[in-house]
């Protein structure tokens, strides 16, 4: 088990719309779905990692290296999504706990997610370090998919599999409903 590797599968290009400026969002909080793969880092993984907090590393699209950087602040909301498992869904709530830096497994060649063309000086890749805020119950996909205020959300659109996705304040307060809280 690697704790270092958290939302690390390669994503492929969407098309999502914009991330609303974080100045009309109400209370400036912004929230996201962050995919990742139990096998690699699972919502366990990050209630026993030091402070419970670890990077979310890997990522290699653009847009969602974008979100990381452009969008995320500390204490934004996170919904953490088990993905490319037997029964995916969101498996707790989670917060960005530390701007966007370097993602050091771009430089390491013996890491799956090394990337030869990035620049030390100019890196490529960026992750945000994610802690967590409590596990819950698994709202898996089938539910998500049933619920009519969350039929909106990205993680539902056909094609998509950007391992980061917006969620407006409407979809957080619903999948929060559904969570118990």
């Amino acid at each position: 088990m690697r704790l270092t590797v958290c939302g690390g599968h390669p994503d492929t290009p969407s098309s999502l719309g914009a991330v609303p400026e974080r100045a009309a969002v109400p209370n400036g909080t912004m929230y996201w779905l962050m995919k990742s793969e139990p096998a690699e880092c699972s919502i366990d993984d990050v209630a026993h990692a030091p402070k419970s907090a670890v990077p979310w590393v890997g990522v290699r699209n653009f847009q969602a290296r974008n979100f990381m950087r452009d969008a995320m602040r500390v204490g934004d909301g996170v919904l953490f999504y088990h993905s490319s498992c037997a029964e995916p869904g969101v498996a707790g709530l989670a917060e960005v706990a530390r701007l966007a830096y370097p993602d050091a497994t771009q430089f390491d060649a013996a890491s799956p997610y090394f990337d030869a063309r990035s620049d030390p000086a100019n890196p490529r890749w960026l992750n945000v370090d994610v802690k967590l805020v409590r596990k819950t119950r698994l709202l898996p996909l089938a539910e998500l998919r049933a619920a009519p205020e969350l039929s909106t959300m990205q993680v539902l659109r056909r094609g998509n599999r950007l391992s980061i996705t917006p969620v407006t304040p409407d979809e957080w307060a619903a999948a929060l409903r559904r969570l118990g809280g």
